[in-house]
């Protein structure tokens, strides 16, 4: 009798990993795009010294949507008061 585990056996006979099958293609391009938007929108909370956003930003996984809403709508530099 031949062991077959749940999460690596995609019942071809083939163990795939955690990587493999069609899951893996749409997770992994996810998970890069995730990434580069979640860094981009903590910098800029962290540069306006907003930490409110910051916590929110670092806890809450939305696929970027709420990073890139910062970033674009919520996150707008302020005039800084004494600088021309």
């Amino acid at each position: 009798m031949m062991y077959k585990n749940f999460w690596d056996y995609t019942g071809n006979g083939v163990a795939a990993g955690w990587m493999g099958g069609y899951l893996g293609w749409f997770l992994f391009p996810l998970m890069i795009w995730s990434i580069v938007w979640k860094g981009w929108a903590l910098w800029r909370a962290a540069k306006n010294d907003s930490l409110p956003w910051f916590i929110a930003l670092l806890i809450l996984n939305t696929a970027g949507i709420l990073d890139i809403l910062y970033i674009f709508v919520f996150g707008k530099k302020s005039a800084k008061k004494g600088k021309k």
